[in-house]
C-alpha cells in the first residue's frame, strides 16, 4: 500500500530509491514501511517566538538587457538567516577567513565580474572573493561553475554583494567527486575528504537543474556529491529542479555522500524568505539528500514547495514525488538537526509540508531546538503530533523550546 492524499500514516508504504550512479558503493534508498505514528513531542510551554528575517529584495532577472554582470541601481542590505536565532555554531560550521584570497573575480567594476570568470575561478579552486565595485551586483551565469576534484578547498565568498543568477536556465554550482569529467581523484570517490566546498555571503537566484539526471538530479542552485559542503550567511531565491519524480529533489541544494558521514552545515542562511521567492521541486523545495546528515542553524526556510504527485514510490498513474516542502531527507543512518531556525509557509503536495524524514533501517535521528515550525501544510500525510513533519526513524524526534503548529 502506498501513502497518498487522504491515506492514514499508519498504512504501509514501500519506498524504493533509485541507486545512485558513479563509482563505489553508494547508499540506495532501501524500502521502508510506515509504522504507527510517533507520540507527540515534548514542546516547551513557553517557546521562543523568533521573527522571520526581513524579506530579501527580488534579484533582477538575468533575462533583462544588460551586461554579464550589472550593479543594482538601488543598494540593498544583505539579509540572511534568523536574526533571533541563537543556536551555538561549532567551529567547523563557521565562515572561512577569506582575507587572503587565492584569486579575486573582477577588477573593481560590475562589468569585470563575468560568468566566465566565476567558472574559471571555481575550476581553479582555492579561496575566491569578488571585486565588482561597492554596489550589489548580479552575475548572469552563462554556464554552470564546476569544482574540479583535484582541489582541496573551494571557498566562494560574495561579500554580501554578489548574486549568482542561473536565469532559470541552468544549475549554478556543481561538485561531484564521482564525475570523471571533473577528474577522478581517488578509487573511493563516494567517501573522500576533499574538495571542501564552502559558499558564504552569497545569493543564488533562479538556478534550475530540470533535466539534469546525473546521480539522480536535483540541486537547482547547488549539487554536491562527495567531499564536504558548508553554507554560511547565504540566500537562495526562486531556484527550481524537476517537478516530478519519486526521489529527486532539492530546489536549492541536493547533497549526497559527505565524507565520513559528517553533516552539511547550513548556518545563518535563507531559503525563500518571502512569498514568490521560495524554491520549487518534486521533493525538497529547499534541501534534499539521501544518506546525508544536516545541521541547520539560525536559518530561515519559508515559502518553498514540493510539487510532485504520487509520493514514493509513485502511486499508480502518477509520476511520483511531492514530499518535504522545505526539507526532504532519506537514507539509513543519518541525522537532521534544526536549531535557532524558522520553517514556515512551506507546502507539500504529499507528505511533510516542512520536513520529510525517513531512515529506512530506523537508526536515524532528528532534533529540533529553539525553532519555530508553523503553517507548513501537508496535503497527503504527516506524523500525528508533529505538524508539518513526516518522520520514520529511531524513536521520535527530540523537540525542545520550540513551536510546532
Amino acid at each position: 500500500m502506498r501513502l497518498s492524499r487522504g491515506t492514514a500514516v499508519a498504512a504501509g508504504l514501500l519506498l524504493l530509491g533509485a541507486a545512485l550512479t558513479g563509482c563505489g558503493s553508494t547508499p540506495a534508498n532501501a524500502s521502508w514501511r510506515a509504522a504507527a505514528p510517533a507520540p507527540s513531542p515534548t514542546v516547551s510551554p513557553t517557546p521562543p517566538s523568533p521573527s522571520p528575517s526581513p524579506s530579501p529584495s527580488p534579484t533582477p532577472s538575468a533575462g533583462s538587457p544588460s551586461p554579464s554582470a550589472r550593479a543594482d541601481t538601488v543598494a540593498r542590505p544583505f539579509v540572511a538567516g534568523n536574526p533571533n536565532g541563537h543556536a551555538t555554531v561549532p567551529t567547523a560550521a563557521k565562515a572561512v577567513d577569506t582575507s587572503h584570497p587565492t584569486r579575486v573575480i573582477g577588477t573593481g567594476t560590475a562589468a569585470s565580474c563575468t560568468s566566465a570568470a566565476v567558472v574559471a575561478a571555481v575550476a581553479a579552486g582555492g579561496i575566491i572573493t569578488f571585486d565588482c565595485g561597492p554596489a550589489p551586483v548580479t552575475i548572469a551565469m552563462k554556464a554552470t561553475a564546476k569544482v574540479r576534484n583535484t582541489s582541496s578547498k573551494v571557498v566562494i565568498d560574495g561579500g554580501g554583494l554578489v548574486t549568482l543568477d542561473g536565469g532559470g536556465a541552468r544549475r549554478i554550482l556543481y561538485q561531484d567527486t564521482c564525475d570523471q569529467a571533473q577528474v577522478w581523484a581517488t578509487d573511493h570517490c563516494q567517501d573522500q575528504a576533499t574538495p571542501q566546498l564552502t559558499v558564504q555571503n552569497l545569493t543564488f537566484a533562479d538556478g534550475n537543474s530540470t533535466g539534469e539526471a546525473t546521480d539522480g538530479g536535483g540541486g537547482g542552485a547547488i549539487f554536491d556529491r562527495g567531499g564536504r559542503l558548508k553554507v554560511v550567511n547565504s540566500r537562495f531565491v526562486r531556484n527550481r529542479c524537476d517537478r516530478t519524480g519519486p526521489d529527486l529533489g532539492g530546489a536549492a541544494i541536493r547533497a549526497l555522500d559527505q565524507s565520513q558521514g559528517l553533516p552539511v552545515y547550513v548556518v545563518g542562511s535563507t531559503f525563500g524568505g518571502a512569498a514568490g521567492q521560495g524554491g520549487s521541486c518534486s521533493n525538497g523545495g529547499a534541501l534534499s539528500s539521501i544518506g546525508v546528515s544536516w545541521t541547520v542553524l539560525n536559518s530561515v526556510l519559508t515559502y518553498n514547495s514540493a510539487v510532485g504527485d504520487g509520493a514514493n514510490p509513485a502511486k499508480s498513474g502518477t509520476p511520483g514525488g511531492g514530499s518535504g516542502g522545505a526539507i526532504y531527507n532519506d537514507g539509513n543512518t543519518y541525522t537532521l538537526t534544526i536549531a535557532g531556525s524558522i520553517i514556515e509557509h512551506n507546502h507539500a503536495n504529499e507528505g511533510g509540508g516542512a520536513v520529510f524524514y525517513v531512515s529506512n533501517d530506523r537508526t536515524g535521528t532528528m532534533s529540533i531546538d529553539s525553532s519555530t515550525l508553523r503553517d507548513n501544510p501537508s496535503d497527503g500525510f504527516e506524523t500525528a503530533g508533529l505538524p508539518g513533519i513526516f518522520f520514520l526513524g529511531k524513536g521520535k524526534p527530540t523537540v525542545t523550546n520550540s513551536t510546532l503548529s
